[in-house]
């Protein structure tokens, strides 16, 4: 069933945007602490039966300094630098296996999937990389309430900060030339953060982009992951506002206000995960040039293969043959 407003109210939702008054210097100190370690790039060739693509398992210093696994995937009959997508996971999700991420070879792009910090057990795709950070007080299962006391403590400045370090391993690779980001659900999310935190950006795939608008989410779905920043605050009824306070450093509809990268966006209108609502909230106060892919009997699977043609054909708009 259809799960939120009408399409037309949706197409002009514009709630009005809760920022921290230190937004902006908040993450240039975060992404200088990052770009004060050396960027420790690592890459070994791994030997597959791919016929399309040359595979390499990749190490980069992401927030801290801390190690970040990630696949590279370089088109085999590429000559000279070619365009890449640096794809970001869902919630739970990995890196998974090479295998998984033969969509932009296939039309001649290289693809960078970074693992999620501390995530890759949640019953799909495996990860990979641990987060080393030290224990930040009470949590639910999950990470969406890791460190939610402080906003320098919180998750998410580390995966998002991994994923700007990303970009800059990416940047750093001899064979790859123009740069887009994507991803759907949480990476959508983490590829809007990126929209907005780095300049020249080719593109951004954003496809139900979850911690948009998250305050009203909680409001709304009874679904996980927001879930379980419900059950935190039903534990912490004190701490409410102070979690709200935190998030609002990584609201996706903050983001959207400062981001010019020109972006796709995808959403279902039937999708209890991502609220429509939400995504549209980001979509209306994005900055730079985009467009939205509708789909109205579909929930968080959004397009699926059908979408997955609408972002290869944005991508050759922004990337080139």
């Amino acid at each position: 069933m259809f799960v939120d407003l009408p399409l037309p109210q949706l197409r002009e939702y514009l709630p009005d945007r809760v920022e921290p008054a230190d937004f902006d210097a908040f993450w240039q100190r975060t992404l200088a602490e990052a770009r004060a370690h050396d960027l420790a790039l690592e890459l070994t060739p791994v030997p597959t039966d791919l016929t399309v693509a040359d595979v390499f398992d990749v190490t980069f210093a992401g927030f801290g300094g801390h190690p970040i696994k990630g696949w590279l995937l370089l088109p085999r009959q590429a000559s000279g630098p070619v365009p890449c997508v640096i794809e970001y996971q869902g919630y739970g999700g990995g890196r998974g296996l090479p295998i998984d991420w033969l969509l932009w070879p296939s039309v001649g792009y290289a693809v960078f999937a970074m693992d999620s910090r501390g995530q890759g057990a949640g019953g799909w795709r495996r990860g990979d990389t641990a987060d080393p950070y030290p224990g930040t007080g009470p949590q639910t299962p999950g990470v969406m309430t890791s460190g939610i006391h402080d906003p320098h403590a919180y998750y998410y400045r580390r995966l998002y900060t991994d994923a700007v370090r990303a970009v800059d391993a990416a940047r750093a690779h001899p064979g790859i030339g123009a740069v887009a980001v994507g991803g759907a659900s949480q990476g959508g999310a983490i590829a809007l953060a990126v929209s907005a935190l780095v300049p020249d950006l080719a593109c951004a795939l954003l496809d139900v982009p979850f911690m948009c608008h998250i305050r009203h989410a909680t409001q709304i779905t009874p679904e996980h992951p927001y879930a379980e920043l419900a059950a935190y605050c039903r534990a912490f009824k004190d701490q409410v506002e102070r979690v709200f306070e935190t998030l609002a450093y990584f609201d996706g509809v903050n983001f959207a206000a400062r981001a010019r990268t020109p972006a796709l966006f995808s959403v279902g209108l039937q999708d209890g995960i991502t609220p429509p609502s939400t995504v549209f909230a980001a979509y209306n106060h994005y900055a730079g040039e985009k467009d939205i892919r509708v789909y109205p009997y579909n929930g968080h699977e959004g397009g699926e293969s059908a979408h997955a043609m609408e972002r290869v054909a944005r991508a050759k708009k922004a990337l080139g043959s």
